[in-house]
């Protein structure tokens, strides 16, 4: 078998120390020697960038935050599903996988890095939410690994209702949220609907997309 080969690692506070890895063209990245996220596998994460922003109001000069940058699929797919005129804000807290989406693993998903649309802010979300006065059309978050299988202990805040309320609000009316996770969860869909949110829903993607694979839930919400 062909060994992984290491090549590179980073961390910001809180968090642990993430690793790349490459093994004949396959690339992972991974916490604690837990698998994050795997480049065989990402239909889910495009998934959820189509269906949150299909679920958006429509608007000239669209404004979308992506939280989590990972392996720039998610993104990827937000600038592909976008109008040429949106304007993509990424919160990325963890500086070394800024990096490597713009060196070992740019070409996976098209460079997205390289789209004028976008913005790298290198920061924790809730610190981004908290501080800025811009009002989003879409949220994404890929973050974690689910509401209940956190990457970092502090983003458990960022689930509750005091948290979700914070998205709710740097959200415009007609907004839409979604939240990927590897597992179904009914209680933090009651606790989106407590948080303010409307229209919520739960909607199953295949990890591989129309290759198939395991079956990841993308939590759906929208600002009314």
């Amino acid at each position: 078998m062909i060994p992984w080969r290491r090549l590179g690692e980073g961390r910001a506070d809180g968090s642990g120390t993430l690793v790349l890895a490459e093994r004949d063209g396959e690339y992972s990245i991974c916490v604690g020697g837990q698998e994050l996220m795997s480049s065989r596998a990402h239909g889910s994460e495009e998934a959820m960038a189509q269906l949150t922003l299909a679920a958006a109001a429509p608007r000239d000069g669209m404004r979308i935050l992506v939280a989590g940058l990972g392996m720039g699929f998610t993104l990827r797919a937000t600038l592909d599903a976008a109008r040429p005129d949106a304007a993509v804000v990424v919160a990325e807290l963890v500086p070394a996988v800024v990096e490597w989406n713009r060196g070992p693993l740019a070409e996976l998903a098209a460079r997205p890095l390289a789209d004028p649309r976008v913005t790298v802010e290198t920061v924790e979300v809730g610190r981004l939410l908290r501080s800025t006065r811009t009002r989003f059309d879409a949220i994404l978050f890929d973050i974690d690994n689910g509401p209940a299988a956190l990457t970092r202990p502090a983003n458990q805040l960022l689930y509750g209702v005091q948290g979700l309320g914070l998205v709710r609000g740097a959200l415009r009316t007609g907004g839409a949220f979604s939240v990927w996770s590897a597992s179904a969860s009914p209680e933090f869909e009651r606790t989106l609907a407590r948080a303010g949110f409307s229209d919520v829903a739960a909607h199953r993607a295949a990890a591989r997309g129309a290759a198939g694979g395991p079956a990841h839930t993308i939590f759906l919400a929208l600002a009314r």
